[in-house]
């Protein structure tokens, strides 16, 4: 019995060596300690949550009150080194990702320019473990909170360092508390925070407190949910941030009332006890003073924010009066003004400040639109037609532009500042049609018109002058309006494809952006216009099938498996077909071929999943076809199942020269037994690779990706089941909003 007392003692003088040593400015030293306190408090953590039985009283530990469970006595051992491991955590905590100002090495503070990932790391480590602490012991947590709180208002303990690792721990642990225990902490912190930074001189001093407010805020969405006197104060506050010139606090105040709003919208819209109107309403009465100092992103922020609040009022009524308030200052105010100007001499459109006026106001219209989703609809039909009249009017300068100065032209800045128009508006135009799911006919009606302005330019343009937006843009369109858009399938086919394809088949390098739309277009196709597919010629059919083997063999991992995908639908499609066995007897062998070339290697393994996919489709289909794959004039086979096998022997006893025909023909074999059950497949087609010579040497996690995935799954699932784990701010928006 003694001897364990001095074993515990000696643990206990242990732990505290380690705090201390945690302590040492070092960072590669913290981070072996944070290790094991992680793994250490998750372990007390996993006990505490699953409560083992009562012990019995000779295993008692002496000193420690015997009435409770072993879990509750280990607690009671460590509760000393538990709390002094939360305040070396509140001391050390790390940046997190959202913090954009921060102190640099001549101890001046600015506005963060590059990301620190090793940090980003240690921040969700100590996060972790510190919500760990907290749900072991919420009133230790709270207390030694607020007391260090307290500490920074009366100046005793005030430095830059230590109220911003105060406040990131105070931000870290949100969700892990019971909402009452919240509120009664948050009503001090926010109250605390608030009147220093009323008390604090020095605008460097003003803006490490501004960045501390607006992070903890962010954090606790359910609190301002709860609290509107608290939410209006705080929103107000960053209002005043949006005047501050000190670097990085505007851009914090923006994607903070971003985040607030996208979680509380609807207390913005509903008139709440002592105020005479909505919120909103107030907001669009002061708008013009509101953003008054902010940069143009910074506006577009703004703006995505309002759409948010407006989004959320049910009356039409009052929404699209809202939304003709919201979007009056770009409208009257520049657009209205440009295109009358433009009416009168079209000059004025090549003035540089004015073109950087339009591509702001369109911009800004495709925030709004992003956040309104199809209640969007009255602006865009107001700005519609001229938009599209400008687009020519840019269109045509960029191919005179280009043409009268050659090839290096395109790279100009005039140049890219009118494709920046160009592409700014093929973007609004997807963003709505994206976003007005609920109410496909709305922007149905949009299609017809683009048609010469947008497909014919892109058709009529030199390469360099195409968009490759608008093969994205009517991907889009197909994926929304699916079966509809049958008819325009041919003229966008024309349009698009044979041009586009020049483009990207020269090599593998030119054009990226243009590669992965084109098979994103040709896959929307695939999958909803299938009839457009058949209708084409048997040449451009054998052109798709040609641009789709060539899409999987790219290197570019979402390029092939775009290209895996839509090869999948038509092969599917075709089945379904009575084109099916023309069609496999023209390409089954070469899909095959190909597929093969792919899996075997070794550059392709991120596709392995979509290639034993499409591999399993092929030996399954060949039981259904009536007619033979095999050329009949020359030999004989009893069925494609045994044709099929042949083949797959001799293709692949070509590719890998090292393995005996008999090895070979046992995993042909393995693959046609299986083809009817996907995991017994896959896992055949594996083993095969990863004991191939070409495959033994490498690193093959790629093989394993599903695997990973549903172990991803399961992790997030059990971080769910831990309040906190997932902060609040990161759950769907607005789970209650009450």
């Amino acid at each position: 019995m003694e001897a364990s007392a001095e074993n515990r003692a000696a643990l206990l003088v242990g732990l505290e060596y380690l705090i201390g040593i945690s302590y040492v400015d070092d960072t590669e030293v913290f981070k072996v300690c944070l290790d094991y306190w992680n793994v250490f408090v998750l372990e007390l953590f996993e006990a505490h949550n699953q409560m083992e039985p009562a012990i019995p009283a000779a295993q008692m530990i002496p000193g420690v009150d015997g009435t409770g469970t072993a879990v509750h006595q280990r607690r009671q051992l460590y509760a000393s080194p538990l709390s002094k491991l939360r305040m070396l955590m509140i001391c050390r905590m790390a940046k997190p990702e959202e913090v954009l100002i921060v102190e640099d090495e001549n101890g001046n503070i600015v506005r963060e320019t590059m990301k620190d990932n090793d940090v980003l790391v240690q921040y969700k480590i100590m996060r972790e473990t510190l919500i760990y602490l907290s749900h072991l012991d919420h009133e230790d947590t709270e207390q030694q909170m607020l007391k260090k709180l307290t500490k920074q208002l009366n100046g005793e303990d005030w430095s830059w360092n230590n109220l911003n690792t105060l406040c990131w721990a105070i931000g870290s642990i949100s969700g892990s508390m019971v909402e009452e225990q919240e509120n009664r902490f948050l009503v001090m912190v926010i109250r605390d925070l608030l009147n220093l930074c009323e008390i604090t001189k020095g605008k460097d001093n003003k803006a490490v407190i501004a960045s501390n407010i607006m992070y903890v805020v962010g954090q606790y969405p359910r609190f301002l949910r709860a609290h509107w006197k608290f939410l209006k104060t705080v929103v107000n506050k960053l209002f005043e941030f949006m005047h501050e010139m000190h670097p990085g606090v505007q851009d914090m105040a923006c994607d903070t009332f971003l985040k607030i709003v996208q979680k509380c919208k609807r207390k913005f819209v509903t008139q709440q006890v002592g105020e005479n109107e909505p919120f909103v309403s107030e907001l669009l009465t002061n708008l013009a003073t509101t953003i008054l100092d902010l940069e143009p992103h910074q506006i577009h922020t703004f703006y995505e924010s309002v759409g948010h609040m407006i989004q959320a009022e049910s009356d039409n009524t009052k929404r699209d009066e809202y939304l003709k308030r919201l979007m009056s200052l770009p409208n009257q105010q520049k657009w209205a003004e440009i295109i009358g100007q433009a009416g009168q001499s079209i000059d004025i459109l090549k003035n540089q400040d004015v073109i950087r006026s339009v591509l702001n106001i369109l911009q800004t219209n495709t925030s709004v639109a992003t956040s309104l989703g199809p209640h969007f609809f009255p602006q865009i039909s107001l700005i519609f037609l001229d938009m599209l009249t400008v687009y020519r009017m840019y269109s045509e300068l960029v191919s005179s532009t280009i043409a009268e100065g050659g090839p290096y032209a395109s790279k100009s800045s005039f140049v890219k500042l009118l494709r920046s128009i160009k592409r700014e508006t093929l973007k609004l135009i997807e963003t709505f049609v994206d976003k007005a799911e609920d109410l496909p006919h709305l922007g149905k009606q949009f299609v017809p018109p683009m048609m010469d302005p947008i497909l014919g330019d892109y058709a009529r343009n030199v390469p360099d002058a195409r968009e490759s937006e608008v093969l994205s843009l009517f991907a889009t369109i197909i994926n929304k309006y699916k079966a509809e858009m049958l008819d325009d399938v041919p003229r966008i086919f024309e349009a698009v494809f044979q041009c586009t394809l020049e483009m990207i088949t020269k090599n593998f390098e030119d054009y990226p952006e243009h590669r992965l739309k084109f098979f994103s277009l040709l896959r929307a196709i695939g999958t909803h216009c299938f009839k457009a597919l058949i209708q084409l010629s048997s040449q451009q059919l054998k052109l798709v099938i040609d641009s789709i083997n060539w899409a999987f063999r790219h290197t570019e991992r979402n390029i092939a498996e775009t290209g895996l995908s839509l090869l999948l639908e038509i092969l599917k499609n075709f089945q379904a077909s009575e084109f099916t066995n023309q069609f496999y007897k023209t390409y089954f062998l070469t899909i095959e071929q190909e597929i093969f070339a792919v899996l075997t290697d070794s550059f392709h393994k991120p596709g392995f999943k979509l290639h034993v996919l499409v591999l399993q489709h092929l030996f399954c289909v060949v039981d259904g076809l009536t007619e033979p794959l095999w050329d009949a004039s020359t030999v004989s086979y009893p069925s494609n199942a045994m044709f099929v096998r042949d083949y797959t022997i001799k293709l692949l006893g070509a590719s890998f020269p090292n393995m005996t025909a008999a090895e070979v023909t046992k995993f042909v074999d393995g693959l046609l037994g299986s083809r009817h059950d996907l995991p017994s497949f896959k896992n055949h087609i594996r083993d095969f690779l990863v004991q191939s010579k070409e495959f033994s040497a490498q690193d093959n996690k790629d093989l394993y990706a599903e695997e990973a995935a549903v172990q991803r799954e399961k992790e997030r699932q059990r971080m769910l089941a831990i309040p906190g784990l997932i902060a609040p701010s990161e759950l769907q928006d607005e789970m209650v909003d009450s």
